[in-house]
C-alpha cells in the first residue's frame, strides 16, 4: 500500500488516520475522507492527493490512501502526524510514502525516517514542500528515493548553508539556465537523492545522478501562474509509484501528462487546479499507454 502524508491549512481539522484504512474519494471538487470529512482540491497536500487517488483509478491502480492533519502554521498538527506515523508505521508496512507539507522539524523528522529506514523491505520514500526541506535540513536527503522541487526550492538544496528556503544566498541563482550547476552542488553536499523531477517552465527529470531528459512540451504558460500545478505532478508521480511503474519512467510520464492535461484544459491565468483535475481521467485514457511505454 502507499500512503501519502501531509497537512491541510485548517485550524477544525485534527488529526485524520481513517483514511489510512479506507480510500478516499474525490467528488464535485472535494476530497472526501473516510471518516465523512469534505476538503476543497485547490492546491497542497489535498490537491496532490486529489491527482494520485483520480491517476489511480483511472489507470487501474490501487489508489494510496491518505495521513493528514490539520496545521495554520504552529507545528502541533505535524508534530501529531510524526508521531502518529512513528508509532505506527510498522503495522501499516508501507510500500511507499509520498511526503508533502509537515512543519520542519529536524528531531521528529530523524525519528520517523529511522522508523522507515527499520522495516524490511524499505519503503520508497517521495518527499515534496516541507518534508522536502526538512529532509535537506536533517543531512539525510539522499536517504530518500525522490525529490520534486521547483527552481527556487533547487536552489535551497544546492545551498550547503541555507536552513530554510527563505535563507538560500542570492549568488544561487534560481534560474532555469543554472540547473546543471545548482544540480551538481546539491549532490557535493548530499542534499538531495538519486532521483528527481525539477519543475518549471520545462521539466529536469534527473535519474540515478544524471539528467535524463528535459519535458518543454507541450506549453501553457498559463500553467505557471496556477497555485496547485506542481502538487499535481507530485501526485502523478505518486499515481504511477503506486501502480509500480519503475521510478524514472514514472517521473518521465509524470512531468509529461501534466504538460498534456495543460494542453487539453487551455487554462487561463483564474483557472484553479481543481478544474484541471476534472479532465485527469480523460487525459489518462487518451495518453497513459503511450506514455508509459516501456522503451521511454
Amino acid at each position: 500500500m502507499w500512503y501519502i502524508a501531509g497537512t491541510l491549512p485548517d485550524r477544525d481539522v485534527g488529526l485524520c488516520t481513517a483514511a489510512a484504512r479506507a480510500p478516499a474519494q474525490v467528488r464535485d471538487g472535494m476530497l472526501h475522507l473516510a471518516d465523512g470529512m469534505a476538503i476543497p482540491v485547490q492546491r497542497g497536500t489535498a490537491a496532490l492527493a486529489a491527482t494520485a487517488i483520480l491517476a489511480c483509478e483511472a489507470l487501474g491502480f490501487e489508489p494510496p490512501r491518505l495521513l493528514l492533519a490539520g496545521d495554520t502554521g504552529s507545528g502541533a498538527g505535524s508534530r501529531a502526524l510524526y508521531a502518529w506515523l512513528t508509532e505506527h508505521v510498522t503495522a501499516l508496512a508501507p510500500e511507499g510514502l509520498t511526503f508533502h507539507y509537515l512543519f520542519p522539524d529536524v528531531d521528529w523528522h530523524n525519528r520517523v525516517l529511522m522508523a522507515m529506514q527499520a522495516l524490511q523491505p524499505a519503503p520508497v520514500l517521495v518527499a515534496d514542500a516541507g518534508f522536502m526541506y526538512v529532509a535537506k535540513m536533517s543531512g539525510y536527503a539522499d536517504a530518500y528515493d525522490l525529490f520534486t522541487p521547483d527552481i527556487g526550492e533547487m536552489a535551497f538544496l544546492a545551498d550547503e548553508k541555507a536552513p530554510h528556503p527563505f535563507y538560500t544566498r542570492g549568488f544561487l541563482l534560481a534560474e532555469e539556465d543554472d540547473i546543471p550547476a545548482l544540480l551538481a552542488r546539491a549532490q557535493t553536499h548530499g542534499n538531495c537523492p538519486a532521483n528527481l523531477i525539477i519543475k518549471g517552465r520545462a521539466d529536469h527529470i534527473v535519474c540515478e545522478g544524471h539528467l535524463m531528459a528535459t519535458v518543454a512540451e507541450p506549453s501553457e504558460p498559463a500553467m505557471e501562474c496556477i497555485g496547485g500545478t506542481g502538487d499535481l505532478v507530485t501526485g502523478l508521480v505518486t499515481a504511477l509509484q503506486a501502480g509500480k511503474v519503475p521510478l524514472c519512467r514514472a517521473c518521465l510520464a509524470a512531468a509529461r501528462l501534466a504538460r498534456l492535461l495543460a494542453r487539453h484544459c487551455a487554462p487561463d491565468p483564474g483557472t484553479q487546479v481543481g478544474q484541471l483535475l476534472v479532465q485527469l481521467p480523460q487525459v489518462l485514457h487518451s495518453h497513459a499507454q503511450e506514455i508509459l511505454k516501456p522503451d521511454r
